[in-house]
């Protein structure tokens, strides 16, 4: 058995442990822990430090945006070092401007063997980290970071899972990025290890070829438990004692959730009928279901050889290379879907949400413009079709997430579902009351709608939690003005116009101040006219 194989192996038993809560917790610095608890005087330091950050950023970013995302990063180090110790040197971020080069670490004895962070909130079945070619270029390894809890200003103590970690040379990527679930990362405990190894060659360090080193296809959390097996197997049907299987039996077995043996129906079936795509196209969406990723794919790849007019494979193809991170493979996709069906809204809508992740607005844009024009309906929230829209799909399963409702809504919001939205917003602060965007979000609907009551509820909600939001009095400005308020609409401009200014932003702060002027030329008037 090969150092990878086993790694995955013990992967698998590490996912099975973290789902029940039994977990290896070792305090003590340099040695290998699976559980890391930070809270006290030692997350005070990280947020001091992130604060810190915050305030140098603040010209060019959203204050709590740069602390919560700092935050996120330095409680993922923290683990590192604590785990690594005098192993590993932290680069100093305040020697780079604008950020730590896409390298958190060094090897104290090896800098050129650099070591990347990723740290990310969410639950077992659904979180992934991300990487870039530069991240993939520059360092030897990328280490993940689970947290338990969600990260912000008010948060007392975070569990964090080492999640696990993989060598660089496992992922092939020149340009763009990547993502990857817990399933394929190699157990944290061989980290060590693998760097050591690394310690062992040339200053000049060139990583080894590792000809096995291909990303893990994704499997089904039950599936790949080894000692689940003989639990799991008598759930099942006997498969075999079925002699003269057929399409149907496999769907049932779909339908069912058994994927496992669905997928044993259309292998038997696809021996003597290997031209059938609707086989290949059933079994990609069994092999979906059960993570296998890759194999859904080539299998969706199977029918467009043999029907290039399937549009239903691309679209299904599409939804499984944004699954794997491949957005612009899945922007291809859903492209070709489109040219074979030019009147599908539900192809326009995920690959204007896959655009939307890649940062192509414009793109996004055009094509939810152009799924409303083709179905009116989705104004109204009703997305018929399972496929529609992979953000509520993957709300529907992480119901507890509230930046996923909060997503949904702005999705929801361009496409002009304003209630939707609003439910969706409402949803994202019931489960995180300090949640401030969510309540600008759904102040900025209340107020397009002329509920101007309720967008001022909104924007006070925003600035009880943040005192320094210039945006929020802005908008609580205007919708003050709307019900006559033009005392209360002054002085919430007057206060943006002090923030704006402290913070830098010279447009918005000419803007309030124009405001300002505005209501004094009205004032005037109303004298004169008195």
């Amino acid at each position: 058995m090969d150092w990878i194989t086993l790694l995955r192996s013990l992967q698998s038993d590490f996912i099975r442990r973290l789902s029940s809560g039994c977990l290896l917790h070792c305090q003590r610095e340099g040695d290998y822990s699976e559980l890391t608890i930070i809270s006290g005087e030692r997350l005070r330091k990280l947020r001091d430090f992130c604060w810190q950050m915050a305030e140098k950023y603040k010209r060019n970013h959203q204050v709590r945006d740069v602390f919560i995302n700092n935050l996120k990063g330095k409680l993922g180090e923290e683990v590192v070092k604590e785990r690594l110790a005098d192993f590993i040197t932290e680069i100093d971020y305040e020697k780079r401007y604008g950020g730590d080069g896409n390298m958190d670490f060094t090897l104290t004895s090896h800098p050129s063997i650099g070591v990347e962070v990723k740290s990310r909130h969410g639950t077992i079945d659904k979180v992934r980290w991300s990487v870039s070619s530069d991240e993939v270029e520059k360092n030897a390894v990328v280490v993940c970071i689970l947290i338990q809890e969600e990260v912000n200003e008010a948060q007392t103590e975070y569990h964090l899972f080492f999640a696990g970690f993989l060598p660089t040379q496992m992922i092939k990527l020149k340009t763009g990025r990547i993502s990857f679930g817990i399933q394929q990362l190699l157990y944290g405990g061989g980290l060590r290890y693998y760097l050591e190894q690394l310690q062992l060659s040339t200053i000049n360090y060139t990583p080894p070829k590792i000809s096995q080193f291909t990303p893990p296809k994704q499997q089904k959390l039950s599936s790949i438990i080894s000692s689940n097996i003989q639990i799991v197997k008598p759930l099942l049907p006997n498969i075999n004692s079925i002699n003269y299987p057929d399409i149907k039996q496999g769907q049932e077995l779909f339908k069912q959730g058994n994927y496992e043996a669905a997928i044993d129906v259309f292998n038997r079936l696809l021996n003597n009928q290997k031209n059938n795509t609707e086989l290949y196209y059933q079994r990609g969406l069994a092999r979906y279901e059960t993570g296998d990723y890759e194999g859904a794919i080539a299998d969706y790849t199977q029918v467009i050889q043999i029907n290039p007019h399937h549009a239903q494979a691309y679209k299904k193809s599409g939804l499984t290379r944004y699954k794997l991170g491949d957005y612009e493979g899945a922007i291809a996709d859903y492209t070709q879907a489109i040219r074979i069906n030019p009147d599908d809204s539900a192809a326009y809508i995920n690959r204007g949400y896959t655009r939307s992740c890649i940062g192509d607005k414009q793109g996004a844009i055009e094509d939810y413009t152009q799924a409303v024009k083709i179905n009116p309906h989705h104004q109204q929230g009703e997305h018929n079709q399972p496929e529609v829209d992979i953000l509520l799909q993957e709300i529907e399963v992480n119901a507890d997430d509230a930046d996923t409702y909060k997503h949904r809504g702005n999705t929801r919001c361009d496409l002009g579902d304003y209630q939707g939205a609003i439910a969706d917003y409402t949803q994202a602060i019931q489960i995180n009351p300090q949640d401030a965007d969510a309540y600008y979000n759904r102040g900025n609907i209340h107020y397009d709608l002329g509920d101007y009551e309720n967008a001022i509820a909104d924007y006070t909600q925003v600035i009880n939690i943040y005192p320094q939001d210039a945006d929020a009095y802005y908008s609580r400005g205007n919708s003050r003005y709307q019900l006559g308020d033009k005392q209360g609409s002054r002085e919430d401009f007057q206060k943006s116009t002090d923030i704006y200014r402290q913070q830098g932003k010279l447009k918005e702060h000419k803007n309030a101040r124009q405001r300002i002027l505005d209501l004094e030329i009205e004032a005037s008037l109303d004298i004169l006219n008195f």
